[in-house]
């Protein structure tokens, strides 16, 4: 059975009509959640951790001076009282500390530990952390107790949703060294849950007695078990009633099983939203795709809808957009300007204007090791349907991510994937890093309208909501010029059982997994 979660503009009534996440007063007995996850929690540390499984832990123990709402992207406050921008271009940025602060040890959190949280994880600079965000942030100022100033470097109105992530995770300064990371399995923090065990099979989370924030805890606490990517230990953990969550890591035929057995009545998959997207890039010096004509024939060729029912059952949606659904800025640019894909006429009337005749040689580069095991299909689907049209004679081929690429980075390849999780549901997110300065495709293509006018522009607006406009501008040229085309946006899963409730808005774009809202009725 399959339930999907829609998170619409009108949230009081959708709180009125489910019970969801942060709906009020707490329901059910309390009982302990168990949850399992073939992913692995790298660190314990916030200084440290910079994937999916160690951000799960650092948003339940760890707080921060903002989160995100209940199906929100726009943060609010949490430690903090009040935050705003001191200035017109968004590079001093202040907040104000709630009053009484405690981390799980009784310390009193107040501004010094802020302002050592944050100067920790920049000295630190580890390789596998989220210094990497924090590169505008010039210096941190406790003014006194409660007041913390951020003094940036250049514009950068997503400050506050960088801070509202795990990478703003706030630790005690008496508690952890200044130059060095801990490694105890040991964490400290003042958010909703403190971690009382952690080892290789799983870590408990006891709630906090002295949290003081946003968060409803509607539980006695949560057991995370950890099963190191092995996908069918997760489904008979959960056949068994061993968990009574499967959250990250069920394959795409498990999540399609248990939709379709009757024996399975007792368990719901739940459909979220998920902000991962996938494109495929264009190399703008291949001699082949680096010609507009043959990048615009691709374009009206690829059928999405295929491609997403076919190799992922519908575990993903045709993504006609640079910026996912749900993100501020979403549009279907390339839709308007291509269509659903499959127009062969269209793909061989830019090819025959450009002087092409014959079939077009064309290799699509894949690495199913860091996009999923279906990569590999997806594109040689794509292969297919070019072929199918007669105007290409193209072929997949895949390489280990490492070799992958080291090969992009030095322009071998013309057509290539990209898959891409933000830090945080910002539309910058999605934009600077692919199309700014020294930007992650490495495909040659550089637009000064992008560059000099639009992301500056959007970066000094802190009402992300009257950004629009100007992303909305920045598609519209991408979708010309196409140095890269989006293909899909994934759907998150967790498999439930019946008798946990509360997950309605724990899987949104904020791609926070909230183990306070669940509970069992």
């Amino acid at each position: 059975m399959r339930k999907l979660l829609i998170f619409p503009i009108i949230l009081g009534l959708m709180s009125v009509l489910v019970a969801g996440c942060g709906a009020g007063d707490v329901l059910g007995d309390g009982n302990r959640v168990v949850v399992g996850m073939s992913d692995d929690v790298s660190a314990t540390d916030p200084a440290s951790g910079y994937d999916p499984g160690s951000w799960l832990l650092f948003n339940n123990v760890f707080q921060s001076l903002l989160s995100f709402p209940d199906g929100g992207t726009e943060p609010e406050p949490d430690a903090a009282k009040h935050c705003s921008f001191l200035d017109s271009r968004s590079q001093i940025y202040r907040c104000t500390l709630r009053d009484g602060l405690r981390f799980s040890n009784g310390d009193l959190l107040t501004a010094q530990d802020v302002k050592f949280s944050f100067d920790r994880v920049r000295k630190i600079n580890d390789p596998a952390g989220p210094a990497v965000m924090f590169q505008s942030l010039g210096k941190v100022e406790a003014v006194d107790d409660e007041t913390v100033v951020f003094h940036l470097t250049s514009p950068d109105a997503t400050f506050p949703s960088k801070i509202a992530s795990g990478a703003g995770s706030i630790v005690d300064h008496k508690d952890y060294p200044a130059d060095g990371l801990r490694r105890d399995n040991v964490a400290v923090g003042s958010g909703p849950y403190r971690l009382e065990s952690f080892n290789k099979s799983k870590a408990i989370f006891a709630v906090n007695e002295t949290y003081q924030g946003n968060a409803k805890i509607r539980n006695s606490g949560v057991t995370l078990k950890f099963f190191h990517g092995n996908r069918k230990a997760l489904k008979d953990a959960l056949m068994a009633n061993a968990v009574d969550i499967a959250y990250r890591g069920l394959s795409i035929n498990d999540i399609s099983n248990l939709n379709n057995h009757d024996q399975n009545k007792n368990i719901e998959v739940v459909e979220g939203t998920s902000a991962e997207v996938q494109d495929l890039v264009f190399n703008m010096k291949d001699p082949v795709a680096g010609q507009l004509s043959v990048r615009r024939a691709i374009a009206y060729l690829i059928d999405r809808n295929a491609l997403v029912g076919s190799v992922y059952k519908d575990s993903a949606v045709p993504l006609y957009s640079i910026i996912p659904a749900g993100i501020i800025g979403h549009n279907t640019a390339f839709f308007d300007r291509y269509g659903e894909g499959s127009s062969r006429a269209k793909a061989a009337a830019e090819l025959e204007a450009a002087g092409f005749s014959g079939k077009i040689k064309l290799t699509l580069w894949s690495t199913p090791s860091r996009y999923g095991p279906g990569t590999d299909n997806e594109l040689a689907m794509i292969a297919d349907q070019l072929n199918s049209s007669g105007l290409f004679d193209a072929k997949m081929k895949s390489m280990p991510f490492d070799q992958y690429e080291k090969s992009v980075v030095a322009g071998k390849f013309g057509v290539y994937v990209k898959g891409w999780l933000p830090d945080y549901p910002d539309p910058d997110s999605f934009v600077t890093p692919f199309f700014g300065d020294g930007n992650v495709l490495s495909n040659n293509f550089r637009d000064s309208t992008i560059t000099r006018k639009l992301i500056p522009g959007t970066a000094i607006v802190g009402d992300r909501a009257n950004t629009a406009i100007d992303f909305g501008e920045i598609q519209d040229i991408v979708a010309d010029e196409l140095p890269m085309l989006p293909i899909w946006q994934a759907k998150q899963y967790a498999a439930i059982h019946s008798d946990v409730d509360g997950y309605v808005y724990c899987l949104d774009a904020s791609t926070v997994f909230r183990f306070w809202d669940l509970y069992k009725a």
